[in-house]
């Protein structure tokens, strides 16, 4: 009789509650639909599981995706939301899947870490800026905007170039403009990397979308002391189809390609020639530099472009 009792007993917890967070609750909350011995019996019989001090979860399973991330805003407390790349994935953020899948956590300042830490690879970051308009007020589990999801995540990555590629993938893939970041860092101006993020995010309002193109300005245009390129300039060519140009200098009518590996596939080479063709018909020359070689050996990149512009008639 009572087996049977208990098992009616997760029925009566509110069923919103189970399905916005995909079976995972406080003691406290699903102590409010059973008792705690109905709870402690669930838990030692392995029907539920607890993966740390003050949660529960109503299977005995390995732990979904969804549930990890429940797991860790539930431990973490109220206030507390994804954050960084944690949160930019939810928002769709391709490309930047790592391999210990860490979940990033934002928190206000003065919150102490509570004990019994979940056993997940979860890092927790203290903001003094964190307030209620920065997370987002229907989203679940709590996760801060894109826009700040998005700069968070370039402090926090281990190098520059990582933190360029961030923001550069944010705005390639459709998930932000240029302008809502700008504003994100003019608020957040004590953020890590905050020079960086802002010339980065000034190159990708002017044009440079790929993290290629970005590295061709810093690690070619501007230390050489080359003429500012035009970025990701729209031509149509001589069949009426629209192309967008790396760069180009329109005075010497000269275009630079950057190529990712992307452009080693045979169909994307040969649609590469045929726009070069189409271009080299209407007066333009192109040079082509592969992604590794822009990084690598910018000299040699740099020499070129500049006695290309002087062959053209501009003094560089």
């Amino acid at each position: 009789m009572a087996e049977s009792r208990m098992a009616k007993i997760p029925g009566s917890l509110p069923d919103l509650d189970r399905a916005r967070k995909d079976g995972v609750f406080t003691t406290s909350s699903a102590l409010a639909g059973m008792t705690r011995g109905a709870l402690r019996w669930k838990i030692e019989s392995g029907r539920w599981q607890q993966p740390c001090r003050g949660i529960v979860v109503a299977h005995s399973g390995p732990l979904s995706k969804e549930q990890r991330l429940w797991v860790a805003t539930l431990w973490a407390g109220p206030g507390a939301a994804l954050g960084g790349l944690t949160a930019a994935r939810l928002w769709g953020l391709r490309g930047f899947d790592d391999a210990d899948d860490t979940i990033y956590i934002v928190l206000p300042p003065g919150r102490e870490q509570k004990s019994g830490r979940p056993p997940l690879p979860l890092i927790v970051h203290y903001s003094r800026n964190l307030s209620q308009c920065d997370v987002h007020p229907g989203r679940q589990p709590p996760r801060t905007r894109v826009a700040r999801s998005l700069v968070d995540a370039a402090s926090w990555r281990l190098s520059d170039r990582g933190a360029q590629a961030v923001l550069a993938a944010g705005v390639q893939q459709g998930l932000i403009l240029p302008g809502h970041l700008a504003r994100e860092l003019d608020r957040n101006t004590q953020v890590r990397r905050h020079m960086l993020m802002a010339q980065t995010v000034g190159d990708i309002s002017g044009g440079s979308r790929a993290l290629s193109e970005l590295d061709f300005l810093n690690y070619v245009v501007r230390p050489f002391g080359l003429p500012m390129p035009d970025r990701q300039v729209p031509r149509v060519d001589p069949n009426g189809r629209r192309r967008w140009l790396d760069a180009l200098w329109e005075k010497a009518r000269l275009i630079v390609e950057i190529d990712g590996a992307g452009h080693a596939d045979i169909l994307q080479y040969w649609a590469d020639m045929d726009r070069d063709n189409g271009l080299k018909l209407q007066g333009y020359s192109t040079l082509r530099y592969a992604s590794f070689t822009v990084r690598y050996c910018p000299d040699y990149v740099a020499s070129q472009i500049r006695m290309s512009l002087r062959d053209r008639g501009v003094e560089c």
